[in-house]
């Protein structure tokens, strides 16, 4: 004779909670694609962008692949760097990705005509 199986959970069976929550989702990390409307570089940021290739011994002349304007979620302008922290407010910014010689550099502005060369 077999004995009858409970109807309910067993105590070794979780039940679930009102109070579960759904799994931590995450980004996948690296750069974001071009997104936002397209945009005109200003002089003074496309100055910016030859002067810092230069400074980092790029020779050769960059061409316009792309420029997009961005609302930043915070000041890593979509390109964060691990262990830095980085204010937590809306950014109006500036995607401007560039080729030289074939090789592709993706700087991000913020308010500032400082560029900021995103390498992930």
């Amino acid at each position: 004779m077999t004995e009858p199986t409970p109807s309910g959970p067993t105590s070794a069976e979780p039940t679930p909670s009102a109070h579960t929550r759904p799994p931590f989702a995450t980004t996948p990390r690296g750069p974001i694609e071009p997104t936002g409307e397209p945009a005109t570089v200003p002089p003074a940021r496309w100055d910016a962008i030859v002067a810092d290739l230069a400074d980092r011994g790029v020779a050769g002349t960059p061409e316009l692949v792309s420029a997009h304007a961005v609302t930043w979620n915070n000041g890593a302008l979509g390109c964060p760097s691990p262990g830095v922290s980085y204010t937590q407010a809306l950014v109006d910014g500036l995607r401007v990705v560039v080729s030289v010689d074939g090789t592709t550099y993706d700087y991000r502005f913020g308010t500032s005509d400082t560029p900021k060369l995103c390498t992930r």
